[in-house]
């Protein structure tokens, strides 16, 4: 029998009316600099009076989840995919409401959900690391609250290893 998650992390646009539920423990709780990443916070921070999507130093702080524990709880009717290019996988959910960026999704086989951290109000998460810092923007220094990989860490690739493992045996 699968056990149930029971901690819940919910994400909420700026002004409320869409929310998103994360059952479970993240995965892992990262900063991102690649440039795909920066581009993305770049276009989405330039939507109307969207809210930053970005730290100050240009990482793009995210939450990764199993796919089979993200939700949309309220608001569905009001998310669309933005994405960097028409044939990119990658989806930059947006409540339209707001311009708020919420979660990053994919259109192929991955198995996780990346939720915006800037989204979460209440006990987000910590950093555990820092990922793409050799595509850090050349006038911020990334800090060293946690450590900092300039490419992906094998650290991350394992741990979305195990989270598919656990997803094909139903935990």
């Amino acid at each position: 029998m699968a056990r149930r998650p029971t901690r819940t992390t919910s994400a909420r646009c700026a002004c409320g009316l869409v929310e998103f539920e994360a059952a479970g423990a993240p995965i892992i709780c990262a900063v991102c600099y690649c440039d795909d990443c920066q581009e993305g916070a770049r276009q989405l921070e330039a939507l109307p009076d969207a809210p930053p999507v970005a730290d100050a130093d240009g990482g793009t702080p995210m939450i990764v989840y199993r796919k089979d524990r993200v939700t949309c709880t309220k608001g569905e009717d009001l998310v669309r995919a933005h994405k960097l290019k028409p044939d990119s996988p990658t989806n930059r959910v947006v409540a339209t409401c707001c311009n708020s960026a919420m979660i990053l999704s994919f259109d192929d086989a991955k198995w996780w959900i990346d939720v915006y951290r800037m989204r979460v109000r209440d006990n987000p998460p910590p950093l555990e690391i820092r990922n793409n810092t050799k595509f850090r923007r050349a006038d911020s220094a990334v800090p060293n609250d946690v450590p900092s990989f300039a490419r992906y860490p094998v650290r991350l690739f394992a741990k979305l290893l195990v989270a598919r493992i656990a997803m094909l045996l139903y935990r």
